[in-house]
């Protein structure tokens, strides 16, 4: 195993050079505040979401984590939860979209909107967005992307090639970003469902994560064989103790995003006037109020 100090170590992938252009677009549209984001408090914690799910992409997958990966399940498990449950959710409470887009030239964005939103090559495109962005086609697509890739021969493939590895990786954020658009609000994006109806999507996903990691914990034999083959492990854990940590860790700590948001939803139903909406038209009644005067 790499030392910490060696440049293996610390990878650089691809992955880090699209947080790197997100994190730059990101600062160049802070410039130019933009519609709902005018408020200094909000910006601030919008910003801190943003460059905090960014920078838990790269602990994912261009630190020491990544080559540990190799070795040890639980330091892949780790991986996971931190680019399906963690940075997603991180990225949709900042609600970067507009910020995002603003630095972009302005006749490129009003090119490609207009493509995307008229040209008959973006149909599929358009047609695979609105699906994906309904709440039942968005958590069948997370909670089968975290089922089927520990399916051992998938799982295995992701040890022996670097491209499906990034794959895995890719479909983690995609999916959790869909997931998480159904349960946080994210302008200029809203979650379509009603806070007890969030409550229950957050409960229906933690249990599938759950039945996964009990798996994982109770099993008396090691699932992936790329595992279970090395000669030796760090910390000297045998195959079987490093899976069953690793199902400890999606089982504990892979429930707090959802236990977080189970929480907010609950408390947004039984108190609907901490809506955005509502509070929103409570401070806009207060400035016109104001303005009167």
């Amino acid at each position: 195993m790499p030392s910490l100090t060696s440049a293996a170590a610390w990878p650089v992938q691809a992955p880090f050079f699209v947080v790197l252009a997100a994190a730059v677009l990101y600062a160049l549209g802070g410039r130019r505040p933009g519609p709902g984001h005018r408020h200094p408090s909000e910006r601030r914690w919008r910003s801190a979401a943003f460059y905090g799910g960014l920078l838990t992409i790269v602990l994912a997958v261009d630190t020491p984590l990544d080559p540990l990966s190799d070795k040890l399940f639980l330091a892949h498990m780790t991986q996971h939860l931190l680019l399906l449950m963690v940075a997603p959710a991180l990225i949709v409470i900042s609600a970067p979209w507009l910020r995002l887009w603003q630095p972009l030239p302005l006749g490129f964005r009003r090119t490609v909107a207009k493509s995307i939103a008229r040209g008959r090559w973006a149909a599929p495109l358009r047609a695979l967005g609105k699906t994906a962005s309904r709440p039942l086609p968005a958590w069948i697509f997370f909670n089968g992307v975290l089922v089927a890739w520990h399916v051992p021969a998938l799982y295995d493939a992701t040890l022996s090639n670097e491209a499906v590895h990034d794959l895995e990786h890719a479909m983690f954020v995609t999916a959790g970003l869909l997931f998480w658009l159904q349960v946080v609000d994210s302008p200029p994006v809203r979650a379509r469902l009603a806070p007890a109806l969030r409550a229950a999507y957050l409960t229906a996903a933690l249990l599938v994560s759950w039945v996964l990691a009990i798996i994982f914990a109770l099993s008396s034999r090691p699932f992936y064989g790329a595992y279970a083959d090395l000669a030796h492990r760090p910390g000297g854990l045998s195959a079987l103790a490093d899976q069953q940590i690793a199902g400890g860790i999606m089982w504990v700590p892979g429930s707090i995003p959802f236990t977080i948001a189970f929480i907010w939803a609950i408390y947004r139903w039984l108190d609907p006037g901490t809506d955005a909406s509502v509070l929103a038209r409570r401070n806009g009644h207060r400035l016109g109020a104001a303005g009167h005067h």
